[in-house]
C-alpha cells in the first residue's frame, strides 16, 4: 500500500495567547510519509526564520531524494538505512543554512530552533529530532514519550537532582541544550521504531507540553483518535485555555495500514538470519 494511503496526517499551528507572530514551523510531504515540526528562538521574528529555514530544508530535501530512492536503501558511505542518513543528514544541512544565515545578516543573530521529524516507511517510523521538541505515541490506550528532551531540566531529571513532578514547576523549562543553527555543528539524534496499525504519533512543540499535563493529551487522544482534525484543535485550544504563553504546533500521525516493503523470499530469508 502506498504510504499517502496508509497514514493519516493532520497539522495545526496558532501563535497562542501571548505571543504577537508564531515562531513555530510545520511541514508535511505526504507522499513520503514525512511530518517535521520546528520551534524557532530568536530576535523579532528571527526565530520564526529559524524554524522555517529547517522546516524547508528538511522536508525539500528529503521529498526531493525520495522521488529517487526509498528509505530502505542502503547508503554506500556508512551502511545505514537512506532513512536515516536523510533525517540526520538533512537537519545537518538546515543547521549550516541557519547558522550561516545568523553569522552574515545581523538582524538574524543568535536564531536558532528545535526540530523533530518522523519519516514514515516500511511500518516503522525513523524520528530525528534537536532540542525539546517531542514525539509522543499513543498505542491502546497508552501515550508514551518516543523523543528525550534535550534540555538543562531534562539532564537534571535524569541526574536525580530533581523529580519529575518538581520540574512541572521549574524555572528552566525551555533551556534547551541543544539546538538547530546555535553553532556551527550540530548532533541530531536518530532512531527508528516499529510501528503498528492503530498508532497516533504527535509531534509537537513545547507550547502544548507546557501547557498541557501528558495525561490530559493521553484523555484527548483516546478520545477523538477517530477525528484527528478535532483532536488537534482540542489540543491546541486546551493549551490556549491554560495560558497560552508560547506559540503551540501539532503534527497527529495515524497509522491507517499496513505499508511494509514487498521483499522476495531470498531477502526475507536473510533479514530473519540477521535478527
Amino acid at each position: 500500500m502506498k504510504i499517502a494511503e496508509a497514514l493519516q496526517i493532520v497539522s495545526l499551528t496558532h501563535p497562542g495567547m501571548v505571543r504577537t507572530h508564531n515562531e513555530d514551523s510545520v511541514g508535511v510531504e505526504t507522499a513520503y510519509g514525512l511530518a517535521v515540526l520546528a520551534d524557532g528562538m530568536g530576535g523579532y521574528n528571527a526565530g520564526e526564520v529559524a524554524s522555517g529555514i529547517a522546516v524547508s530544508v528538511t522536508a525539500t530535501e528529503i521529498a526531493h531524494r525520495l522521488q529517487s530512492c526509498t528509505p530502505t536503501d542502503i547508503d554506500a558511505e556508512s551502511h545505514e538505512e537512506l532513512g536515516v542518513v536523510l533525517l540526520r543528514d538533512n537537519i545537518r544541512k538546515a543547521n549550516t543554512s541557519i547558522y550561516h544565515a545568523s553569522q552574515s545578516q545581523p538582524q538574524y543573530a543568535g536564531m536558532g530552533t528545535t526540530i523533530v521529524t518522523g519519516l514514515f516507511y516500511d511500518n516503522r517510523v525513523a524520528v530525528g529530532h534537536v532540542g525539546d521538541s517531542r514525539m509522543y505515541l499513543l498505542r491502546g490506550d497508552k501515550l508514551s514519550t518516543v523523543t528525550k528532551d534535550h534540555s538543562l531540566l531534562q539532564e537534571q531529571i535524569d541526574s536525580g537532582m530533581i523529580s519529575r513532578e518538581d520540574a512541572r514547576y521549574s524555572k528552566n523549562k525551555n533551556l534547551v541544550t541543544r539546538a538547530v543553527g546555535i553553532d556551527e555543528n550540530v548532533l541530531p539524534e536518530v532512531h527508528v521504531y516499529p510501528v503498528q496499525i492503530g498508532d497516533i504519533y504527535l509531534l509537537c512543540s513545547d507550547g502544548l507540553n507546557d501547557m498541557v499535563e501528558d495525561m490530559d493529551i493521553e484523555a484527548v487522544l483516546q478520545a477523538m483518535q477517530g477525528n484527528l482534525p478535532l483532536a488537534a484543535q482540542q489540543l491546541i485550544q486546551m493549551a490556549n485555555d491554560n495560558g497560552g504563553r508560547d506559540n503551540v504546533s501539532v503534527i497527529l500521525v495515524k497509522v491507517l495500514a499496513d505499508f511494509e516493503v514487498p521483499r522476495s523470499w531470498p531477502v526475507k530469508l536473510l533479514n530473519w538470519f540477521r535478527k
